[in-house]
């Protein structure tokens, strides 16, 4: 049963450790035991962002993924794998608390497309605490020098796992843009670019503010990227 713990998930903020907050770097230098999300074999994005950064002595629970893209999402057998893995570790993560916190690691922030939401909809009410982070997007459009959105601007978010004729409407739609969940998407996202008269101002940021980042345009670019992965289209809004 809970404890006088508390699931406390970290948003460790875009990749560059000198982004993590305060909060979250105090959390994290102070914990017992930390828990992250990875494939198996990997040590993870979000374990890797804190290499050198723990305690001594601290105790680590790889929270491994039954599936991650080997099923398409909106197969059954999606669910069905996933979620028994997330009640299992929402249980175990309670659990845990009988003896302190236990941290959570998530990279970004924790409520913007974080894995951490299908555990924190699952711990009993007022077990969970979450630090914000900067999100990866944020990190992204940075990289590229420019300002994301003017004036008035309206800023569009999309995963590219939506249907080609879904993402074709909302692109048209909207002035700034950012597509994430690329990755095997890649060839599906540049068709609905060109389709919507919007293929020349995208650009595509891989692994932003980490040591292997990369900012290309778009329409450079072909086949597939890494996970890490942000597609942007800069607005041209109301200036002074």
């Amino acid at each position: 049963m809970p404890g006088p713990g508390k699931v406390i998930c970290i948003g460790l903020g875009p990749g560059d450790p000198e982004l993590m907050s305060l909060r979250a770097h105090r959390h994290l230098t102070g914990a017992r035991i930390i828990a992250y999300f990875r494939k198996p074999g990997r040590s993870g994005q979000a374990r890797r962002m804190v290499e050198g950064m723990l305690p001594a002595g601290v105790e680590e629970w790889p929270m491994e993924y039954p599936v991650t893209t080997e099923i398409p999402f909106d197969d059954p057998a999606y669910n069905a794998a996933l979620a028994p893995f997330y009640d299992h570790w929402a249980t175990r993560l309670a659990e845990g608390t009988a003896g302190g916190d236990v941290v959570v690691l998530c990279e970004g922030d924790p409520f913007f497309y974080g894995s951490f939401m299908h555990l924190h909809s699952r711990l009993p009410e007022g077990l969970a605490e979450v630090v914000p982070g900067i999100p990866g997007m944020a990190g992204c459009w940075t990289a590229t020098g420019q300002p994301i959105t003017w004036g008035d601007d309206v800023l569009t978010v999309l995963p590219a796992t939506l249907p080609d004729a879904e993402l074709r409407r909302r692109i048209g739609d909207t002035d700034a843009l950012v597509v994430m969940k690329i990755g095997r998407n890649l060839p599906r996202l540049r068709a609905a670019l060109a389709a919507a008269g919007r293929l020349a101002d995208a650009w595509l940021v891989e692994h932003g503010t980490m040591p292997a980042q990369r900012v290309r345009r778009l329409a450079e670019v072909e086949g597939e990227v890494p996970y890490f992965s942000i597609a942007l289209i800069h607005g041209r809004g109301r200036r002074p």
